[in-house]
């Protein structure tokens, strides 16, 4: 495994639980404690964690990890949540798409729709992610929009006042939002207060908004709220959701694809 796979899979771990072990995670991942221990004191020179005696623990109460350091997890149900809300855009519509990897992914299935490859555009796509407006901006039967703001290294977000002049000028038929939690009564919800606001501006510039998101989001809180449940009109994620979770969010008039 190479270095960059297993500070992947370490950050992941450390995310999911909070706390490593030394020997713990050298045996998940069949490499040595010694291995371990050298990966743990890099990471924390970067500050993507906190070296503890014998492991590490994550880098702060409210820990986010960055885009670049996310793996390909659950990236068989993300393509197939990222396909059907590809098909849920229209030739010639305008689509607002924030960052993440699974709004990554739907860019990348819009941009391989047959029915998308020619047009004067096709579609527009206004986006605050840099990654995905570098991805789209190759097409050329795609019309670009990049709002203003300041990048966000943890997911290539443009955040601020800056956006604002852009969102506010502009009428959007969808937003497809990616987020770390939606939550039937709470709503969805992103880490950082400035991504989620940017996101909230989306919503409200759109006739639909569609929640892009997998399972282990659902029926989770986070920290900084992007808008009601009831701003949400359709949720398109993975057949692994719980059937209270789907009916809860149905209560509350919102469309379920399960894919």
């Amino acid at each position: 495994m190479s270095r960059d796979a297993r500070w992947k899979t370490l950050l992941e771990l450390l995310v999911e639980r909070g706390r490593l072990d030394v020997e713990e995670a050298a045996a998940e991942l069949d490499v040595s404690a010694a291995t371990i221990r050298r990966d743990f004191d890099q990471l924390a020179d970067q500050q993507m964690l906190v070296r503890t005696r014998g492991g590490a623990v994550v880098h702060g109460v409210s820990y986010e990890l960055p885009l670049r350091y996310k793996t390909a997890r659950r990236a068989s149900e993300k393509e197939r949540i990222a396909k059907a809300v590809a098909d849920l855009v229209s030739p010639g519509e305008a689509v607002g798409l924030t960052g993440g990897t699974t709004t990554t992914e739907v860019a990348r299935a819009l941009a391989v729709r047959p029915d998308l490859a020619t047009g004067s555009p096709a579609l527009t796509v206004v986006t605050n992610a840099l990654n995905i407006a570098n991805e789209l901006a190759v097409r050329p039967q795609f019309k670009i929009v990049v709002t203003g703001g300041v990048a966000r290294p943890q997911s290539y977000e443009l955040v601020g006042p800056l956006a604002d002049g852009v969102l506010d000028q502009i009428t959007l038929d969808t937003a497809v939002l990616g987020v770390v939690a939606f939550d039937a009564i709470h709503g969805a919800a992103a880490h950082d207060e400035e991504e989620a606001a940017i996101n909230r501006l989306l919503c409200e510039r759109a006739e639909r908004v569609v929640v892009a998101a997998d399972s282990s989001k659902l029926g989770r809180r986070a920290f900084a709220r992007i808008c009601a449940t009831d701003r949400v009109d359709t949720l398109v994620t993975d057949t692994g959701v719980d059937p209270e979770t789907v009916a809860g969010f149905e209560e509350a008039g919102v469309r379920v694809l399960a894919v």
